[in-house]
């Protein structure tokens, strides 16, 4: 059996605990760039399909203030 010094052995452990923070991180990150790439989020093409369920025909007028209201609120 090896034997390790015990401040070599939490060193290693720290090591590991940062290397997977890392490594989890910039995994989730290039996940989540692919997944936004494949499924945007609202675009003018779908507030105009939504006004359109809802019964109304929008202006752009109406399309571009709903555009600019959602940027704003992700802001």
């Amino acid at each position: 059996m090896m034997n390790i010094p015990v401040w070599q052995f939490v060193m290693f452990i720290i090591l590991a605990l940062i290397g997977g923070l890392a490594a989890g991180f910039f995994g989730a990150r290039f996940l989540m760039k692919k997944e936004l790439q494949k499924n945007p989020p609202i675009n003018e093409k779908m507030i105009r399909a939504m006004f359109l369920q809802m019964g109304r025909k929008p202006s752009e007028k109406e399309i571009k203030r709903v555009v600019n209201a959602m940027n704003e609120a992700n802001k």
